[in-house]
C-alpha cells in the first residue's frame, strides 16, 4: 500500500459518526490536493477490506455522488441514522456536519509518510 493510500485509509477511518468529509478534503489532508478521484478509487476498492465508513464521504457540494440508486439510498440511510441532516436540495451542510481531522491526525499521517520514505 502506498503512503498516500495509507493516509487516505487512515483519514476515512477517522471520520466520526455523524460527520462527513469530502473526497477533495481527504486528498488534501493526505498530501495530494488534486487527487480527489484517486480517493474515490481507493474508497471503491478498499472499503470492504478495510471496513471503511464509506458512507461518510461526500462530494465538495455536500452531495452524495454514488450513481447507483440503491447504494445512494443506503448511504443516505446510514448518514441519517447517525444524525446527519439533509437540506431541501438533498445536500449536507458541510459547515454543520463536516469533519476537520485536526492537527493530531495530520501529525500521525505525516509520521506514516515519513516511515515509508
Amino acid at each position: 500500500m502506498t503512503p498516500f493510500t495509507q493516509q487516505v485509509v487512515a483519514m476515512i477511518s477517522s471520520i466520526p459518526e455523524g460527520r462527513v468529509m469530502t473526497y477533495g478534503q481527504i486528498a488534501a489532508h493526505a498530501g495530494s490536493p488534486r487527487a480527489a478521484r484517486q480517493v474515490v478509487r481507493i474508497l471503491h476498492s478498499m472499503s470492504r477490506k478495510e471496513r471503511l465508513p464509506w458512507h461518510r464521504v461526500v462530494n465538495a457540494k455536500g452531495q452524495l455522488s454514488i450513481p447507483d440508486e440503491e447504494s445512494r439510498m443506503m448511504q443516505e440511510t446510514e448518514l441519517v441514522s447517525e444524525g446527519v441532516e439533509f437540506q431541501l436540495d438533498g445536500s449536507i451542510d458541510l459547515k454543520v456536519f463536516g469533519h476537520d481531522p485536526g492537527p493530531d491526525l495530520l501529525h500521525d499521517l505525516t509520521s506514516i509518510k515519513d516511515e515509508d520514505e
